[in-house]
């Protein structure tokens, strides 16, 4: 479990399927994170997935508030240790979007992956017109590399151009005291 002010990223547990099936139903969360999200039996087979870290490819989080009410995921994945690299995903559910839930988490999961797996380079990739994920980028302290042109099919079933952010294990920590 990773504490991270007044949130907490902890493992998904199996009584996360009602809030989880209830926070992608969201058209944005199906949008951006499709894989997964087509019925309840797809976001059980995502929650044991996402439990089993064994095979050492990923690490994830559900993120929830003091009640344990779940505010979103983050997870780590792609992980490369040959190349001490690793991809990193994450959503909100409406009600959490711009409280500064999504950078903070973002933040702490690269925070560990540095100290623990450890990594030199997490990358971050969403559509160009994803542009919340953009702020959450810059906030969590990325730097935007690039663009990819029509290089991943999200859940609108499109090709969309990415763009694509990378944070170092010795690039400045962001400042997230401000929740917005």
């Amino acid at each position: 479990m990773l504490p991270v002010g007044d949130l907490l990223l902890r493992p998904f547990r199996g009584d996360d399927l009602a809030a989880v099936w209830a926070a992608v139903q969201d058209p944005d969360t199906r949008r951006w994170n499709a894989a997964g999200t087509g019925s309840v039996d797809d976001v059980r087979s995502f929650l044991a997935r996402r439990r089993d870290w064994s095979e050492g490819d990923h690490a994830s989080w559900a993120v929830v508030d003091a009640a344990d009410s779940l505010l979103g995921s983050v997870s780590l994945h792609s992980i490369d240790r040959v190349q001490a690299g690793a991809e990193i995903g994450y959503w909100t559910v409406p009600a959490a979007r711009g409280r500064g839930v999504a950078p903070r988490a973002v933040d702490a999961a690269c925070r560990w992956a540095f100290a623990v797996l450890p990594v030199d380079r997490v990358q971050l990739f969403h559509a160009v017109e994803n542009e919340a994920s953009g702020r959450v980028a810059a906030k969590a302290g990325f730097t935007l590399e690039g663009r990819l042109r029509r290089s991943f099919r999200y859940g609108d079933g499109l090709k969309h151009d990415e763009l694509l952010w990378s944070r170092l294990s010795d690039d400045p920590v962001p400042d997230l005291s401000s929740r917005s």
